[in-house]
């Protein structure tokens, strides 16, 4: 708390903002470790089922730049409040509504509503709340909290679903939540203040000197999509991978991406953005070969562990990212330009993800997992070839 108080304002609310991130952390760490085992288990959802739920998870982040104007009137702090309302609504919802495909795709994108709302205003408040020149500090504080409270959240599954064999109680551990979302809008409704929000982040901003960037990120938002969505996905459907197994692999591959991603961070600034934008997608093909091929060379057991590891690979090469962001950097005018730009990317990102995720799963159903993870490699090849043509400084 003492770190805290040198990156903060005292006479601010960092410390109930930082209190519902935590918390809302927790929350979130719980529904996502049982999420896609309650889709596979208890609704039903098949590949091509999954990909439509997720399709339809996206789109309001596909639409926040629109919401985000029409609701332009609005506090930094009314938008946190409302991002926290709706996140409750959608997570209560999953915990009362009959298991079927469409009140769960409803309930699911409600809370994902929520949540795109609440992805900005995080970013503002805690730049509204940090001293002069600490506000990648604040930024990175802000992170590692959420990130902490989201990995109790999937300890707590793992150890409830290891003793809780027989039960699958999963509308319990929504509620359970839910609850704790309900814990976390309280905090957030005891943060007060008129911080204006990010106006860039209200616009699309496109220039011609960006165009590779936006297809990097058209690239990215591809391979990325394949994983999120259908990669824990086939470890519950091909594998029959429990709740806990599932919020293991989370886990650990949270605590890899803690600790490495500053070690990635030295790497882009060592090597520099293009070599890194490059190498990550080159071994994503590597990744995408074992997650799509393991259970023809391996037994299955063995197979399934591979996958794991894979999955674990591909989180921790997604931290190469950063290098797109640094990219930006190198080539804007100024800070404003570059925010507005990787506001636009990430429109451009979820456009594309939407897509994915519809088309996803009908591939995997029509043409098997390993056609998916084919065009997951070959979209990384276009991205290594794409990068390949930036010139930078070092050339």
């Amino acid at each position: 708390m003492g770190r805290l108080k040198e990156v903060f304002k005292e006479n601010s609310y960092y410390k109930l903002f930082l209190t519902s991130l935590l918390v809302t952390g927790l929350g979130y760490g719980i529904y996502k470790g049982v999420i896609d085992n309650y889709m596979a288990e208890i609704v039903g959802m098949g590949e091509f089922d999954r990909g439509l739920a997720e399709f339809f998870r996206e789109i309001p982040g596909l639409l926040l730049i629109f919401i985000l104007a029409a609701l332009y009137t609005f506090s930094a702090q009314k938008l946190y409040k409302l991002g926290a309302i709706i996140m409750l609504v959608g997570m209560g919802m999953l915990s009362i509504v009959s298991p079927t495909k469409l009140l769960v795709t409803i309930a699911v994108c409600i809370y994902s509503l929520g949540e795109h709302i609440q992805l900005g205003m995080k970013n503002t408040l805690s730049l509204e709340y940090a001293k002069e020149n600490q506000g990648g500090q604040a930024l990175g504080y802000q992170n590692a909290l959420y990130q902490i409270g989201t990995l109790f959240g999937y300890v707590v599954i793992i150890i409830s679903f290891s003793i809780l064999i027989a039960s699958k109680p999963y509308k319990l551990f929504f509620l359970i939540a839910a609850v704790i979302m309900a814990v976390g809008t309280f905090y957030s409704f005891r943060i007060h203040g008129n911080s204006e929000t990010d106006k860039s982040k209200n616009r699309f901003y496109f220039r011609k000197k960006f165009t590779k960037y936006y297809m990097l990120e058209v690239f990215y938002g591809a391979r990325k999509q394949v994983f999120f969505t259908f990669g824990p996905y086939v470890l519950i459907l091909f594998y029959g991978a429990s709740a806990s197994v599932i919020s293991l692999l989370f886990a650990v591959s949270a605590i890899c991406c803690f600790f490495l991603a500053p070690v990635v961070g030295k790497i882009i600034d060592r090597l520099g953005y293009k070599v890194v934008m490059i190498s990550d997608t080159l071994i994503l093909v590597v990744v995408c070969f074992f997650y799509g091929f393991a259970h023809h060379i391996f037994p299955k057991d063995i197979a399934f562990i591979v996958c794991c590891i894979n999955y674990i690979l591909d989180s921790v090469i997604s931290l190469a990212s950063m290098a797109s962001n640094v990219y930006v950097q190198d080539i804007s005018d100024n800070k404003d330009e570059v925010k507005a730009t990787i506001s636009t990317g990430i429109s451009v990102n979820h456009l594309i993800t939407i897509l994915i995720a519809l088309f996803g799963g009908y591939i995997w159903q029509k043409l098997g997992i390993e056609m998916l993870f084919i065009i997951s490699a070959i979209l990384g090849l276009c991205n290594s070839a794409y990068a390949a043509t930036i010139k930078t400084n070092r050339n």
